[in-house]
C-alpha cells in the first residue's frame, strides 16, 4: 500500500486519526447496542459501518485486505486497547451472581494491560449475542483462508490447517500481527528488527542508474525485470497468463564480485518503490532442525504481505548443489533445498540470487530462473566512467591524476574502484592542502590487486 503521493504528511496523519476516530465511535455505539439488547432481552439492531475516510491509511489497508463490515468490527475491537483502552470499558462488568465477569464477553488477563482485552469470543458475542443463526457465520470470518487471517492481520501462530472454529481460539486474546499494527497506529509499514529472529535486513543506496555502468545488452536485461514488475498484474490477471505461469519473478546475477550485483537490486527496488531486503544466509542456517524452514518462512510471509523484493546474496551457500545422501545430515541438508526451491518457486513476488559463479547454482534450481543476468568486469570504457564516476567533484584532484591511463591499463571492478576511492582520501585528507595525487591512485590500485594475489 502506498500514499497518496499529492498529500503531505500532516494531511495524511490528521485523515488517518478521523478515520480512527469514526471506527472507535462505531465500535463504541455497537457495544452498547449489544449490551443493552442482551440485558433486556431485545432484538439487536447492528449500527451501519461509517463511510471510509479517503487517503488514510486505515482505508487503504481495509481495501487492500478486502473486508467485510464484520471484519472490519473485528480488526477495530483487536485495535482499540493499543489506540483507546477506554473504548472498551463497557465490557469490563462483573455477573453480580456469581462474583465473576461475564464468560460471554470472554476478555483475556494481560499483565501489560489493565483495561479489557478482547478475544475472539468477544467479537462473537458482539455480532452474534446468543442468536445462533447470526452465530454461526462469524465462525469463517477466523478461518485460516479468510482475509483477517490470510493477509497477516490477526496473528495467533496457528497452524494453517487449525478448524476455524472459534473453540480452537478460545482462551486467547485477539492479536494484530506486528506489521498490521505498525500500519493501522501509525500509517507506516512495519520494519522488522534484524537479526537471529528475522534473518533480513532492508538495503538503500543514494545512487542512482546514471551511477550504475553495465553493458548495453545487460542494462536492457534489467528493464526486462522493471518491465516486469510494473505490468505483472496487467500480464498475470488481465491477459490471464496466471493460466498458464506461475505468479513470480526470478532472476540470477553472476559475474565475479564488484561488478553491481548488489546495487543493480537496490535501483530495482528504488525505480519500482518496493523495499529490498537481502536475506542474510549465516543467519538462515541453523544447527537445529527445522530451524532454517522457520527462518525463512518468517522472511517469505513478510515479504508476501509487503510486497518486497527479496535479494539472496551469496546465494551458494543455501542454493547451490545438493550432496549425495551419505548422512542423516545430507539428507536434511538436501531437504534444506528443496524446501527452498519450492518456496522460492511458490512466492508471488521478485526473488533476486547473486553468486560469483553460475556453475555453483543447483541445476534444479536453475532451470526456475526467469531470468540470468551476467555482470562481468568492466571493459575499458567503462572502467573510465566509472573511474569518473567516483573522482568528480567536490573530490579535490591533483592535476597529475590520470584517469584515462588507469581505466586502459588496470583492470578493477566498480566496487575495487570505489576501494581505491576510499585509500586515497583517506590519504589526501591528511595533507595540506587535501588533495588526491596520482601516487594515491597507484597505492590504492596495488592493494587491490595484492588482494587477487596480483603484483
Amino acid at each position: 500500500m502506498t500514499h497518496a503521493p499529492h498529500l503531505h504528511p500532516s494531511t495524511r496523519n490528521a485523515h488517518h486519526a478521523h478515520a480512527l476516530e469514526q471506527e472507535l465511535a462505531w465500535l463504541q455505539h455497537w457495544i452498547s447496542q449489544a449490551l443493552d439488547s442482551y440485558f433486556q432481552n431485545q432484538p439487536f439492531t447492528p449500527p451501519p459501518a461509517p463511510a471510509l475516510v479517503k487517503d488514510a491509511a486505515y482505508t487503504q489497508a481495509v481495501t487492500a485486505w478486502g473486508l467485510s463490515e464484520a471484519e472490519r468490527l473485528v480488526l477495530i475491537l483487536a485495535l482499540a486497547p493499543h489506540v483507546r483502552p477506554s473504548a472498551l470499558d463497557l465490557l469490563l462488568l462483573t455477573n453480580s451472581t456469581l462474583g465473576q465477569p461475564f464468560t460471554e464477553f470472554a476478555g483475556c488477563p494481560s499483565p501489560q494491560h489493565r483495561g479489557f482485552w478482547p478475544s475472539a469470543e468477544t467479537a462473537a458475542f458482539l455480532l452474534a449475542g446468543h442468536d445462533m443463526a447470526r452465530r454461526l457465520p462469524v465462525y469463517p470470518l477466523f478461518a485460516a483462508d479468510a482475509p483477517l487471517r490470510r493477509a497477516g492481520v490477526l496473528s495467533w501462530g496457528l497452524p494453517a490447517s487449525d478448524a476455524p472454529a472459534l473453540s480452537a481460539l478460545l482462551g486467547q486474546a485477539l492479536q494484530l500481527s506486528p506489521e498490521s499494527l505498525s500500519l493501522l497506529t501509525s500509517g507506516q509499514p512495519h520494519q522488522p528488527n534484524y537479526g537471529k529472529d528475522f534473518p533480513a535486513q532492508r538495503i538503500t543506496t543514494p545512487l542512482d542508474w546514471d551511477d550504475l555502468v553495465l553493458p548495453g545488452g545487460l542494462r536492457q536485461e534489467v528493464s526486462e525485470i522493471i518491465a516486469w514488475i510494473r505490468h505483472r498484474h496487467t500480464l498475470m490477471n488481465d491477459w490471464q497468463l496466471n493460466r498458464h505461469l506461475k505468479p513470480g519473478f526470478r532472476a540470477l546475477f553472476y559475474g565475479p564480485p564488484g561488478t553491481g550485483k548488489t546495487l543493480t537490486a537496490t535501483l530495482l527496488g528504488k525505480a519500482t518503490g518496493m523495499p529490498v531486503y537481502r536475506v542474510d544466509l549465516s543467519l538462515v542456517v541453523s544447527k537445529y532442525i527445522g530451524e532454517t524452514e522457520k527462518n525463512l518462512s518468517r522472511v517469505f510471509d513478510q515479504a508476501e504481505r509487503q510486497n518486497w523484493i527479496l535479494f539472496f546474496d551469496e546465494a551458494d551457500a543455501l542454493f547451490g548443489k545438493r550432496s549425495q545422501t551419505n548422512s542423516s545430515n545430507d539428507r536434511y541438508a538436501n531437504q534444506e533445498v528443496a524446501y527452498l526451491l519450492q518456496r522460492v518457486e511458490d512466492f508471488p513476488g521478485v526473488t533476486l540470487l547473486a553468486s560469483n559463479l553460475k556453475n555453483n547454482i543447483d541445476e534444479a534450481f536453475s532451470r526456475r530462473f526467469q531470468s540470468m543476468l551476467y555482470f562481468p568486469l568492466p571493459a575499458a570504457p567503462e572502467r573510465l566512467q566509472l573511474w569518473r564516476n567516483a573522482f568528480t567533484l567536490p573530490c579535490p584532484l591533483a592535476a597529475d591524476c590520470d584517469l584515462t591511463t588507469l581505466a586502459e591499463q588496470v583492470e578493477l571492478s566498480g566496487g575495487a574502484i570505489s576501494n581505491v576511492l576510499r585509500y586515497a582520501a583517506l590519504q589526501a585528507v591528511q595533507r595540506d592542502p587535501a588533495q588526491i595525487v596520482q601516487a594515491d591512485l597507484l597505492q590504492g590500485v596495488a592493494r587491490e590487486q595484492r588482494k587477487d594475489g596480483r603484483i
